[in-house]
């Protein structure tokens, strides 16, 4: 009998991460590489925000919360639902974790038996598929394609529930492609979902307020309120207030679920810090301006990077709607011939030509589930992002 469980088997270290730690240490031995790896804004947390968190190391908040979160903090995500989402909930219908991830696989945790289908649609974020296996379940992976601008088709998704089915996880805007679905999409999914009344819908709202062109953000449960027994609403402060170190998310839901997921933790982190606790408050409580200027220095970014890319023949591009990532297909490089005469059979060592020739990191299509395709992050400056293209453009342009 090894000494290590089977279930640890079933997953792979992340890989964004694990390659934003390459070029990290690749930069530190000295190579200049620009990284389009990292999920996570390259703005500094507001001094608002910060000066919040010091403020609540000086006046000693620095004890055991409630395992839920401070109730000053619950009132805050309560007040936030409210006025954003026009969605109503009481302190025993919110959960408070180190992070959206934790409160995501506190969810799963507190719900999968072995063998039961969670439907992730693909392209994903990475951590979806290993989530439910390391609880024993079982993820079902729904195709979705760029003709399709990467979202839903619900007769697709009808297809793929079974009585085994628990949940669909939703991210909109998503990671990695940026889409992000209309209130005519969401109700026509919910339609779907009303027909199955044993499936819980997870809606992974991080990038709720990073939306381009004046798109209005919307979630299945402001389609369609009818669904709230049954779904979760999943937010956190990292992406969209630059708090990504601070480690705290939260959710929404039925006071059943939250209350599992809520003795889960309180076996495991207990809570999250009480200083970013006392942060996350002022975040939510007086970030307008922040947001309002970051959206648009984002989409700025955004239009450079698609524009730069979509003028080279080898790539499609989708344009995103929303979140800080560009997904392109690179299906027209596959086969390609490097210098030394060796094939570029796949997005992995196209990824992995594009770091060693043009110094640039990004993630392959591969770990979304959704291959030959490689995602950039475009959290970074623009002259990064200005050379950065070029590198990947020229890289490519050798390829014969």
């Amino acid at each position: 009998m090894g000494f290590f469980s089977k279930r640890i088997s079933k997953i792979q270290p992340s890989v964004t991460i694990s390659i934003s730690a390459k070029a990290k240490s690749l930069k530190e031995k000295g190579k200049n590489i620009i990284n389009f790896s990292a999920g996570e804004p390259d703005f500094d947390t507001p001094d608002n925000i910060k000066n919040s968190g010091i403020q609540a190391i000086k006046d000693g908040k620095t004890k055991y919360t409630p395992v839920n979160g401070t109730e000053e903090l619950r009132n805050a995500i309560i007040k936030k639902f409210k006025k954003e989402n026009n969605l109503d909930f009481s302190h025993n219908e919110i959960t408070i974790g180190c992070g959206g991830k934790q409160v995501i696989y506190n969810a799963l945790l507190a719900t999968i038996d072995k063998g039961d289908e969670i439907i992730i649609p693909s392209p994903y974020w990475v951590s979806y598929p290993d989530m439910a296996l390391i609880v024993e379940g079982e993820p079902k992976v729904l195709e979705c394609s760029l003709e399709n601008n990467f979202k839903i088709n619900p007769q697709d998704l009808e297809k793929c529930i079974t009585n085994r089915t628990k949940w669909l996880i939703l991210n909109s805007p998503s990671n990695p492609t940026g889409t992000m679905y209309s209130e005519l999409e969401l109700m026509n999914i919910a339609k779907i979902l009303l027909k199955h009344p044993h499936v819980w819908i997870l809606s992974d709202d991080l990038y709720e307020h990073i939306v381009f062109n004046n798109l209005e953000f919307k979630n299945i449960l402001q389609i369609e309120n009818s669904l709230k027994s049954r779904t979760l609403v999943v937010n956190g402060v990292s992406k969209a207030y630059a708090m990504t170190g601070w480690r705290l998310g939260y959710a929404g839901g039925p006071k059943e679920l939250i209350s599992q997921m809520n003795i889960l933790q309180s076996q495991s982190t207990t809570h999250t810090s009480s200083i970013s606790q006392a942060a996350a408050i002022e975040a939510l409580n007086n970030s307008d301006e922040f947001i309002k200027k970051n959206k648009k220095i984002f989409q700025e970014r955004r239009n450079i990077v698609f524009s730069k890319l979509n003028n080279f023949d080898g790539f499609n591009i989708f344009l995103p709607q929303g979140a800080f990532y560009i997904y392109v297909c690179c299906n027209n490089l596959m086969n390609k011939k490097k210098n030394d005469g060796t094939l570029i059979n796949n997005d992995v060592e196209l990824t992995n030509y594009l770091m060693d020739e043009a110094g640039v990191a990004v993630v392959p299509g591969e770990a979304f589930g959704c291959s030959n395709y490689f995602r950039i992050s475009f959290a970074t400056s623009i002259p990064n992002l200005e050379e950065g293209c070029d590198k990947i453009i020229d890289a490519c342009k050798k390829l014969k």
